[in-house]
């Protein structure tokens, strides 16, 4: 069961109670949840689980049916969030740019409407390596370029709050390193970020804290680890056994781990281990008499997209 959120009124985002309704659609219900200063928040969920929603929501450019949130320390729809909202950065998954503009030109642009220094423009295509192509028109830009000149914009001003839809959309592996680099460099400096994105995998190793959504509800908050625990998903062990030890292997997991686990048997010197997480240790320990007739051992423990599959279904 979801715990309520703790909410420090200090904390770079606060969220209380807050619900969006189109007519008996709730696209957003009843979701409470704090981000505290310099964290790295991934919010995860399927399509249509409200993620956009909360996003336009914490921004300012939809307002909640039910709840209350507060943003770069300023209650959202409040006069003084007018001037806190210079201080966030938006990248939307679909950020629509004018094409016969220059890359140079487009940030400009971006910073007359936010306010920021246009002699910020050139050094910020610089840090996100387009400056090489800083004269040339959008439309001759690829969609990763294009994706990184939207970063480029989200960071000018220097916000304290970042959100980040589907950043990574179009990068290639080595752009992502470097986005990702970025990020860490900003969160190093206090910048708060919200990062959403259907690719799993890029998120697990990243991420401070991960928020799940389904059906507009908030289903859990939590580190991986945190995640793991609750979920109580089974983790895997895969061995591989010298030529007819797969026998004595079998005999030592169902006598000295009995009860603890499930047993898949596979190609003739191959076992696959299921167990609870707590009874990792135990299943190692049962193994040990096997010596030098285990060749490897792999160890899995549940991904991120196995919790968020497992929790979506029980939503």
């Amino acid at each position: 069961m979801l715990r309520p959120a703790i909410i420090d009124m200090h904390d770079a985002i606060v969220l209380a109670g807050v619900s969006r309704h189109f007519g008996a659609l709730r696209a957003v219900d009843d979701v409470s949840l704090s981000v505290g200063q310099g964290e790295l928040l991934g919010l995860i969920g399927h399509n249509g689980a409200g993620k956009s929603t909360l996003f336009r929501m914490m921004l300012g450019l939809l307002p909640p049916t039910h709840g209350t949130l507060r943003v770069a320390g300023a209650d959202v729809g409040s006069r003084a969030f007018r001037a806190a909202r210079r201080g966030i950065g938006y990248l939307p998954e679909h950020l629509v740019l004018y094409d016969n503009l220059s890359g140079l030109e487009t940030l400009r642009f971006f910073a007359r409407l936010k306010g920021a220094h246009a002699d910020a423009c050139a050094p910020m295509l610089d840090q996100v390596g387009l400056s090489a192509a800083a004269a040339r028109p959008v439309r001759e830009y690829s969609k990763g370029m294009r994706q990184r000149l939207g970063f480029a914009q989200a960071l000018l001003g220097a916000p304290r709050v970042l959100f980040l839809d589907e950043p990574t959309n179009g990068l290639d592996p080595a752009a992502i390193r470097d986005f990702y680099r970025m990020l860490n460099a900003l969160r190093e400096r206090g910048v708060t970020i919200v990062i959403t994105s259907h690719i799993l995998a890029e998120l697990q190793q990243r991420i401070d804290r991960f928020a799940i959504l389904a059906a507009g509800r908030l289903q859990a908050t939590g580190s991986l680890e945190a995640l793991r625990a609750q979920a109580g998903l089974p983790l895997t062990l895969l061995l591989r056994l010298e030529p007819g030890a797969r026998e004595h292997a079998l005999r030592l997991l169902r006598t000295q781990a009995y009860g603890m686990i499930e047993v898949v048997e596979g190609e003739p010197d191959e076992l696959t281990v299921r167990c609870p997480v707590a009874a990792k240790m135990p299943v190692l320990a049962a193994l040990q008499p096997l010596a030098g007739r285990l060749r490897d051992l792999q160890i899995r423990e549940p991904s991120l997209e196995d919790l968020f599959l497992g929790m979506r279904g029980q939503a």
